[in-house]
């Protein structure tokens, strides 16, 4: 039998169904990679609200918190503006008010307070405080655009970067996307001559706010122009004036802890130079309400006033402040009050110059409370022209809840206590080193300004004692320290390091070591004050001196 053939225009018709079949695949595979998709964007997951839930952009990012639209008012999580744009705003939780401190008046409201339009400023929701955009937009330096009116996916823009805005022009309808990617999902549809801000480009994308209020993306190729207007703030920010000396600070701490102690300031003045402000730590508060002991002396203030001393009234939390919380305490606003007045009718009975704040060991809960404190008793002591300062540890990650920048905005002076870089109890080591000292003042100035920076050294150090690997130590004045020394023999090596001189003692009691605190190393201390512009020097304590300090302690030479 003859094998059948298989013609061959058969054969060519198979390759070429094959090939136009195989074009046909990839066609539609490049179609698939490069025709724009029509996709619209599922607004539920783009914005992540729903009902009354707004989201909340924040120069120009989304944030994880989310506003609430109540009859056509916007209203902000009260947490989310003080993290973000005014930290002004005090909600008092335990007495459910709203604080707002302005530099001469305290501005108070809770939930029944209403605004202009007769809607209530504030809201209380079990996720928490609400504050309406009126009410943030008197006492903030921001620009609002809010899309809410007969929309499902209700927005607020919030920004507060006062720059240049750019904007463009469509050269044709276009569409706008969640992302850079022609295949990413449309938000919305500039049409041709349509408008846009546009927020920042890369070589072919452009991201932009449009008039209908989406942040997406849109080609470059598809903006038919542009340009930039000037974006300059008009709100008039309120001005929080300081009151200052005329001339440096030379401030001495005199410990008084009790009548009696008054009555050796003129003793411990005279071996003194170039003192112009006494601060004896007269005022210890006792309680949660807003009480505190006083050893208030006016005879004493005259004393001072008559040797040419400022006297600035120091209030503390820990000497005796066993029953004191300081978390209680401050987040209460009529205690706060209290206190305030208090304060302030001493102020005026005793003719004090100044009160000095040294509140010591809060816990991070209490430091937004505190500087509440810290800002309403500014209004007072600006009224009655009376110095507010305050002290403040070195600056850390652990402290920084003492908000430095917002004292140096509302205080007239932010004192550095720059000792204790090795206390009771932790390892041995010096008080304030030279590199400790200069660290404290160069972390302080990049939040407060200089001028209004008083840098604190100690007339002390402390003597270590290390046996059987447990570390004891006991403080002693200079003075006491000097006569330690030499009654022991101790042998001191400078440590340029350091700054000071260092000196050991082996003993029946195990190894002894100290860090001393002499001329030298506090007229370096001087030094750093003077290289770094600061307001002055503050002195731990009155007493714990020899006379020969005070010919490097000058700051008004």
């Amino acid at each position: 039998m003859k094998e059948k053939r298989i013609p061959i225009f058969i054969i060519v018709m198979m390759i070429l169904l094959l090939v136009l079949g195989a074009g046909a695949v990839v066609g539609v595979t490049i179609l698939q990679r490069y025709i724009p998709s029509k996709e619209p964007a599922d607004l539920d997951m783009v914005l992540g609200v729903s009902g009354e839930e707004t989201a909340l952009f924040f120069n120009g990012k989304l944030q994880e918190d989310v506003g609430l639209t109540r009859d056509g008012q916007i209203y902000l999580p009260v947490k989310w503006v003080n993290s973000r744009i005014n930290e002004k705003f005090y909600w008092d939780e335990v007495e459910k008010l709203l604080v707002y401190t302005l530099p001469d008046t305290i501005v108070y409201a809770d939930r029944r307070t209403k605004g202009s339009t007769g809607l209530p400023l504030i809201l209380a929701e079990k996720s928490g405080i609400y504050l309406s955009v009126g009410l943030i937009t008197n006492y903030t330096a921001v620009e609002v655009y809010g899309f809410v009116e007969g929309e499902d996916h209700k927005r607020v823009y919030i920004d507060d970067r006062w720059e240049p805005i750019q904007t463009g022009v469509s050269a044709k309808r276009t569409p706008v996307r969640v992302g850079e990617d022609i295949k990413s999902p449309i938000l919305t549809y500039v049409e041709k001559e349509g408008n846009f801000q546009i927020l920042d480009q890369s070589e072919e994308w452009a991201r932009v706010l449009t008039e209908d209020g989406f942040i997406g993306y849109l080609k470059n190729k598809r903006i038919a122009r542009t340009q930039t207007e000037e974006n300059p703030c008009t709100m008039e920010l309120p001005e929080y004036t300081s009151i200052s000396l005329d001339e440096k600070v030379c401030l001495a701490w005199h410990q008084v802890t009790h009548e009696d102690a008054n009555g050796a300031m003129e003793e411990l003045i005279a071996n003194t130079e170039g003192v112009n402000v006494i601060a004896p730590t007269w005022f210890a508060l006792t309680d949660n309400r807003g009480n505190y002991h006083s050893y208030a002396d006016r005879d004493y203030v005259d004393k001072a006033h008559e040797m040419g001393m400022q006297v600035w009234a120091v209030l503390d939390n820990f000497n005796m402040g066993d029953n004191v919380n300081s978390e209680i305490l401050f987040s209460q606003t009529s205690v706060r009050k209290r206190l305030i007045a208090g304060l302030m009718e001493d102020v005026k009975q005793y003719g004090l110059d100044g009160i000095n704040l040294d509140i010591e060991g809060i816990k991070p809960e209490a430091g937004p409370h505190y500087v509440q404190f810290i800002r309403e008793l500014s209004v007072s002591c600006r009224k009655e022209g009376v110095i507010l300062s305050v002290d403040n540890y070195v600056p850390a990650g652990y402290n920084s809840f003492y908000n430095r920048a917002e004292q140096g905005r509302v205080a007239d002076y932010v004192i550095v206590m720059g000792y204790d870089e090795h206390y009771a109890g932790g390892e041995a080591g010096s008080v304030a080193s030279y590199s400790y000292v200069q660290e404290g003042i160069q972390n302080t100035i990049e939040e407060v300004p200089h001028e209004k920076v008083i840098n604190a050294v100690p007339f002390y150090t402390r003597v270590w004692t290390i046996k059987d690997d447990k570390t004891t130590s006991s403080a002693l004045g200079i003075a006491g320290a000097q006569k330690w020394i030499e009654e022991n023999g101790v042998e001191l090596f400078w440590q340029e390091d350091m700054g000071q001189y260092y000196g050991e003692l082996s003993t029946e009691e195990g190894l002894k070591q100290i860090w001393m605190e002499e001329e030298r190393s506090l007229g370096l201390k001087m030094d750093l004050i003077e290289k770094y512009q600061l307001a002055g020097v503050g002195c731990w304590k009155l007493g714990f001196e020899s006379a020969s300090i005070w010919d490097v302690v000058k700051v008004n030479r």
